[in-house]
Formats: C-alpha cells, structure tokens, sequence
C-alpha cells in the first residue's frame, strides 16, 4: 500500500467538473467561429423578455449531446454543472423545457432555412473541391405510438411496422451529411427527388460536385 510519503493532498477553490475535457472542444469551436455564426442564422426569438437568446439553446444542446445527451431532458446535465456555465460563459442555464420550445417555434420554411445556413456556414470552412456525391434512400423503423410523420409502407425487415423513408446526401470523399429529408414511410422512393438534388446542391454552395452517384430511384 502507498503510504502517505508518495503523494500530497490539497484543497483548491478552482472549479472541478467530471467535464473538463470539453474545455478542448470550446477551444475548437471558438476557433472555427460556430457560435459566431448561429448567432447571425436569425433564430425565431422568445416570446418573452425573461427569455433564453436561442443562440445560447442551440450552445447548450450541443453541449448535451458532447455529454451523452440523446433525449431533451437529458441536457439538464449541462444546467447542474455550474463549471460549465463558467466555461461557455452562460449566466443563466436554461432547462430541457427552453430547448424544446425554441424547436417548437420553427415552421418548414424556418427549419430549411437553418439547415442551408448550418450546411453552407460548413462547407464554406471546409473549402472542398470537386466532391463525390451520393444520394440514397434508407428505411427506419418506429416503435411505439408517438411517432410522428410515421406511416407503414415498403419494410424490409420489419413488414407492417410504422417507418420514416428519409433522403439522404452524403460527401463521400469526407464522410460528412449533406442534406436530410426525414419522410413518413408510405413515401414512394422518387418522391421529391428532384427538389432535393437541388436542395442539396444549395446546401453545397460554392463546393462543386465532381461525381454524383445514384441508384435508380433517382
């Protein structure tokens, strides 16, 4: 056994957090000038003065999910840790129920919106030229009843089960999404096709397209 010789034991008054390691995380962040940006995409406001700024919701989502976050609730983690509302700089955490009703306010139209400007805020860092692109169509199966926008259509695995039948863009050269449209899963495969090329494409901006690969769904 180490007896007490081997080793010193103090008390600090510094911030201590089972977290610290996203301190690594911020500073790249920072660097890349992401929250910079979302504060510039023109969120949908609180209806409230006592309100969360929605740049600071989205920070903390993001933040959960760096802690293992995958439900709303879940991103309590990020209020309970004073450290880290030290460390992102936030005076006041919001709680779960403040992220959702920021998601609550979005419409189609405001919801593409973010998309584009997230997608092309990217691509425009990343300065990538002459990209592989694929487009495909995948099915995921839902369990349960509260689902929305789920529907039963074509399952392979799971015949009868409700699904979603998303469109999906990927820049194979990276590995990176490029555009996600979450349909129900009654959806026929060429369903919106078109439109989503081109909205894919727009995600893309000034980023050009070398090949672009397809099944014959598209």
């Amino acid at each position: 056994m180490l007896s007490a010789e081997h080793f010193d034991v103090k008390f600090t008054s510094r911030e201590v957090s089972a977290w610290g390691g996203l301190a690594l995380l911020k500073k790249m962040m920072d660097g890349m000038g992401v929250f910079q940006a979302i504060q510039s995409w023109q969120l949908p406001m609180p209806g409230s003065n006592r309100g969360y700024a929605p740049a600071q919701l989205l920070e903390q989502m993001i933040v959960s999910i760096w802690c293992a976050a995958n439900r709303f609730v879940h991103s309590d983690i990020t209020r309970l840790d004073k450290t880290l509302a030290l460390l992102f700089g936030w005076s006041r955490v919001a709680e779960h129920k403040s992220i959702m009703r920021l998601f609550q306010r979005f419409d189609q139209s405001k919801a593409t919106e973010l998309q584009r400007n997230c997608f092309n805020w990217l691509f425009v860092k990343l300065n990538l030229n002459r990209i592989t692109l694929d487009v495909d169509s995948t099915v995921i199966t839902r369990w349960g009843h509260q689902i929305q926008g789920a529907s039963k259509g074509y399952n392979p695995r799971n015949h009868g089960r409700n699904s979603h039948h998303p469109l999906i863009a990927f820049v194979a050269d990276w590995r990176l999404v490029a555009n996600f449209w979450l349909r129900p899963g009654s959806a026929y495969t060429t369903n919106n096709a078109l439109s989503f090329i081109h909205a894919t494409l727009d995600n893309l901006g000034p980023t050009k397209v070398g090949l672009f690969r397809a099944d014959s769904g598209f």
